[in-house]
């Protein structure tokens, strides 16, 4: 129940960056996003905005940048496009359905987009599929080499397959994108705080 206040009031702070004049100009970037975990994700999405979406928020949490990097996610800029990523976001962070997000997110013609690849990697994940998962983090990150959500969610990866050490890694990288105070950093410093073994969130 609290988990879908938080995701609530994610999404409803999501919105709220949608309809600002900055926003709208072009502005916006962030981080966000897993379900459940890095970013969830019922839907407080109305119809497609004509304004640039970025990466969903996760729940309750917000990225943040160091010394006003650039964006440390991709913006999604076509509303056709956008309207589809959240259809498919849905269905991962309120559904939990994987194999249809994977169908959904591939169906939009643009699995080299950070965002769409890192989703995709991240559904895998959910369904146990270590390989494939891989192979599409790789690809978010080719695309987008500071994409940080990819990056705490293959460290997630990492931690679960046992390479811890690659998963400081990844955790370092996040540090050196958006600082130890953004979201991606705190999750996956968290994650690597618990015992190994342990089930993780998202």
């Amino acid at each position: 129940m609290i988990e879908t206040m938080i995701r609530f009031v994610a999404l409803g702070t999501f919105a709220a960056v949608l309809a600002s004049p900055a926003y709208a100009a072009g502005g916006g970037g962030g981080g966000g996003g897993g379900g459940g975990g890095m970013d969830p994700f019922g839907s407080t999405y109305s119809a497609p905005s004509t304004a640039q979406p970025t990466y969903p928020k996760r729940s309750g949490t917000k990225a943040t940048q160091k010394n006003k990097k650039p964006n440390n996610q991709s913006s999604i800029d076509d509303p056709e496009f956008a309207a589809g990523y959240r259809v498919a976001y849905d269905t991962i962070y309120e559904r939990n359905d994987y194999a249809a997000a994977i169908a959904q997110l591939k169906s939009l013609g643009h699995d080299d987009h950070p965002n769409v690849a890192n989703l995709i990697g991240y559904s895998y994940r959910k369904l146990g599929d270590y390989e494939q998962s891989q192979v599409w983090y790789e690809r978010a990150l080719k695309a987008d080499p500071n994409h940080v959500l990819t990056w705490q969610y293959y460290g997630l990866w990492q931690l679960e397959r046992g390479n811890r050490e690659q998963a400081l890694y990844h955790l370092s990288r996040i540090a050196a994108i958006c600082g130890t105070d953004c979201a991606e950093y705190k999750s996956l410093a968290a994650a690597l705080d618990k015992p190994t073994g342990t089930a993780l969130a998202y």
